[in-house]
């Protein structure tokens, strides 16, 4: 008798279902998107040894980074779908799903790590409704540090990068970058070295992080530390598996995420303050925009967040009333 996909598909994620407490499998698949080396791929690394050694080693997960098991596109649908039991995600990478998974990405909503906190405390309902619906159990969220732009030439304003290809990594960035006269091109990270080497990109808007893993000193040589994009990283775990746990360790799981959590944002600050030393190591120019570009890349952001607000409907206008009065 033939297999068919779905019958194969039933067999994998039957294999992460636990009995009695006890997990069925020895390992859970961790598919995460991010090289090895970066603070988030550590900070789910220590997260999932924590849930280990809290578990007395019922509980292991293998931790696929650089997008080794699952693209970065495929990750969430991968969970939901038991391909992996958790899964990490740049959540506006799924912007086109639904606006709050956009919203971390629209530039400057939020404008660094405070208000991008407040940022995940008030979305946070929302985008865990969202995932309850899809057979998913949300973990935590870390913030990466704002944003800046990448260019081989300098730039003065946002008229400098008309027709230029611009690497764009979800819906948010792309729509930016068309506003600024750009063509919008996506690239994941782990491709960034090789379409700057190739010309399919000539100049990038990502984290002083992201630009350190992929050496962008060898492809760039300006960085504009805008500062004003905090999108985060989604932790989440297939819904059945977690609700088959028994409450102890549904516990210890729910525990380890806080601690995550929390670690992670104090990670994402540390590592921002040493990839922008680094990059100005290697001989990159970091510099902040002048007053008239950053004037115009802010037009832009408040012309998107309204573009937003007209697509969220109830939900994102109650959630931009309350942030708005913080």
């Amino acid at each position: 008798m033939k297999k068919t996909l779905s019958t194969i598909i039933l067999v994998g994620f039957l294999s992460f279902i636990p009995s009695s407490g006890l997990l069925a499998a020895a390992v859970w698949d961790v598919a995460t998107p991010y090289p090895e080396q970066n603070f988030h791929t550590q900070n789910i690394l220590m997260f999932a040894k924590e849930v280990e050694q809290a578990t007395g080693g019922k509980i292991k997960m293998k931790v696929h980074s650089n997008a080794s098991l699952l693209k970065m596109p495929d990750i969430k649908r991968g969970v939901q779908t038991g391909q992996a039991a958790l899964g990490e995600i740049l959540l506006s990478a799924y912007g086109n799903e639904d606006p709050f998974f956009q919203l971390d990405g629209i530039p400057f909503v939020s404008t660094g790590y405070d208000t991008a906190k407040i940022v995940w405390e008030k979305t946070r309902p929302f985008i865990e409704a969202r995932f309850k619906k899809q057979g998913m159990t949300v973990l935590y969220a870390v913030s990466w540090p704002g944003q800046g732009i990448y260019t081989k030439t300098p730039m003065t304003s946002v008229a400098d990068f008309k027709g230029i290809k611009f690497r764009t990594y979800n819906p948010a960035t792309a729509r930016m970058a068309e506003l600024m006269g750009a063509v919008p091109t996506t690239i994941q990270a782990a491709e960034v070295p090789q379409a700057f080497a190739t010309g399919v990109v000539s100049a990038m808007i990502t984290s002083a992080i992201t630009g350190v893993d992929s050496q962008s000193w060898d492809f760039a040589k300006y960085f504009y530390d805008v500062g004003a994009l905090n999108n985060k990283n989604l932790v989440f775990i297939n819904a059945k598996v977690f609700e088959g746990l028994d409450k102890k360790t549904r516990d210890i799981i729910l525990d380890a995420s806080a601690k995550a959590e929390k670690r992670g944002w104090e990670m994402s600050a540390k590592a921002n303050e040493a990839s922008l030393k680094t990059l100005a190591e290697k001989g990159m120019k970091v510099e902040k925009p002048n007053e008239k570009f950053y004037g115009e890349l802010k037009a832009i952001g408040e012309k998107m967040i309204q573009e937003w607000l007209e697509k969220a409907g109830p939900d994102g206008k109650a959630f931009w009333e309350s942030y708005r009065k913080k």
